[in-house]
């Protein structure tokens, strides 16, 4: 009921908005992308003056995505960005629910005078938004957008949007692997397909454009892997020189911290990236089963995320991060 009352009360800000800006976080995947393009895609349908404003950059095989080309983004455009931000009457900031995730931009979105709506499926939001939908127990951002769509003017869900809701939806869910995806997952992207996203190109647009440097570095990260004795866990470790030796650029790492599952009888899996330009390590984690890998990358590593799948950060080396990850794993219940 809650969440009806917050589309009632959004749908109602839309009707009275003419410039609305559209946030995801920092370093968006697909889900972030594609929440907000679709929702842009939605709102200029509906007449308003609409823009997405990327934080920071994104993967490449992200950008055939519709409407991508019009991003701007708020490291290269900083001061045109700004503009944006003050002059915009409503400000949508999507699959985030706390405002550091935006980096710089969170400042700039505080100061503003516009109506800010939250809509995440993260757990613990912040309260910051005059109006938002957080529903943790839904797979992405992308099957909340559909929802809100839908209940505003299910016309408004063509083939641009359903591509970019489809591709949300896929990203976050593992292509559809994940415990978060349900019956009702499927439902929509039953209903996405029919409006017109085409499902295997997107599929091959997303999963089979890896640059020769990209398989290299992959191979680099699977020879890496390492299983913690006695433990159903593996780490896997790539260094900034490692990282070089492969032209790395942002997004290479999508998706590497995965294959550890691939093992039979691995339960975690977890990944470090050491990134010498800002002196820190980046971790991602990946569960089957009960590690509430939100719980331990929050408590150790000031991160957080989902039950199955988070992200951290060190300050140490990428050796004593790994040296401290290992004791903690033994120790943790």
């Amino acid at each position: 009921m809650r969440n009806k009352n917050s589309k009632i009360k959004i749908k109602a800000l839309i009707n009275e908005a003419a410039n609305c800006v559209i946030i995801p976080h920092k370093n968006p995947d697909g889900d972030a992308l594609g929440s907000s393009l679709a929702l842009n895609h939605f709102l200029s349908y509906k007449g308003l003056n609409s823009l997405v404003i990327s934080p920071s950059e994104y993967p490449d095989f992200l950008k055939w995505m519709p409407g991508e080309n019009q991003i701007m983004n708020y490291d290269k455009e900083k001061e045109s960005s700004i503009l944006k931000i003050k002059k915009a009457d409503l400000i949508f900031t999507l699959d985030f629910n706390d405002l550091s995730r935006a980096g710089d931009m969170g400042e700039k979105i505080k100061e503003s005078k516009g109506k800010i709506v939250m809509i995440d499926h993260h757990e613990n939001p912040k309260n910051y938004a005059h109006e938002m939908i957080s529903q943790p127990e839904i797979g992405s951002t992308c099957e909340i957008i559909y929802d809100l769509i839908k209940f505003i003017d299910v016309k408004g869900i063509n083939s641009i949007v359903a591509s970019c809701l489809y591709t949300g939806i896929m990203t976050d869910s593992g292509s559809f692997r994940y415990p978060s995806t349900t019956a009702k997952t499927h439902k929509i992207i039953s209903d996405l397909i029919n409006r017109g996203a085409k499902n295997f190109e997107i599929h091959e647009k997303i999963y089979d454009t890896f640059s020769h440097n990209r398989l290299k570095l992959l191979g680099i990260a699977l020879k890496n892997i390492e299983k913690i004795e006695y433990f159903p866990y593996v780490i896997i470790t790539l260094s900034q020189k490692e990282l070089d030796s492969c032209s790395f650029k942002k997004g290479d790492t999508e998706g590497f911290v995965n294959y550890g599952l691939n093992i039979k009888g691995i339960s975690l899996s977890i990944i470090l990236i050491e990134n010498k330009k800002e002196n820190i390590v980046k971790l991602s984690f990946r569960s089957k089963g009960n590690f509430f890998t939100n719980i331990f990358a929050e408590k150790y590593f000031e991160g957080g995320g989902h039950q199955n799948a988070s992200g951290g950060i060190s300050y140490e080396s990428l050796l004593k991060t790994k040296k401290r990850l290992v004791k903690l794993l033994k120790s943790h219940i």
